[in-house]
């Protein structure tokens, strides 16, 4: 895939990004810790990274690169935490309700990230998705580049939690670095690796 176009995400689309975040990640150990019944995976996860791709669409931003065949090649979606984090009235009600009887472990993912989660203003790369099909040809890079260009002018930092050693390495080619403490852990050990790139 070549000649692509980052562009910004609609309201009306977030639904649809949501389920193809939830097919980009399926094979990752945190979701399988999330909902661990294969069969109910995929749906949950695409609720869940539908709303918080909401929350980004309002106190953050989310951008996509359209598949010439149709829906998403890649999407990004950041928060802003240089302002305060409000998160909308209704959020809880609706994680519950979409989580089930996964409550707990999506409780202790969000504690997790919470506890430690940077306090110096930045922006957060929630999530970076590619459609597997087209990793590795540069999409998550360009979508990066564009949001790294805006913050680097800003004079702004930017922190994301890598979930693997490969993403580890792809980071790294971006300028992000490991923290201290590096790697955190959900209660079944699961890693995810915290990473800052310097404004």
């Amino acid at each position: 895939m070549t000649g692509f176009v980052v562009r910004p995400a609609r309201e009306d689309e977030i639904p649809a990004i949501g389920a193809m975040i939830s097919n980009s990640f399926d094979d990752l150990a945190a979701d399988a810790y999330l909902v661990p019944v294969p069969e109910d995976r995929e749906r949950v996860m695409g609720e869940f990274f539908a709303l918080e791709t909401e929350t980004a669409f309002r106190y953050g931003k989310v951008e996509v690169i359209d598949h010439p065949d149709g829906g998403y090649a890649a999407a990004a979606v950041w928060f802003d935490r240089v302002n305060e984090l409000v998160l909308p009235d209704d959020y809880m009600d609706r994680l519950t309700a979409l989580a089930g009887e996964h409550i707990e472990r999506f409780a202790a993912l969000g504690e997790l990230f919470e506890k430690n989660h940077p306090a110096e203003a930045h922006w957060h790369l929630q999530f970076l998705a590619v459609r597997p099909s087209e990793q590795g040809h540069g999409l998550g890079g360009a979508l990066m580049k564009r949001t790294h260009d805006e913050l680097e002018t800003a004079g702004v930092p930017a922190y994301l939690e890598a979930t693997n050693e490969n993403n580890v390495r792809l980071y790294r080619r971006y300028g992000y670095e490991p923290m201290d403490p590096f790697e955190i852990y959900l209660p079944d050990g699961t890693p995810f690796y915290r990473m800052w790139r310097k404004a």
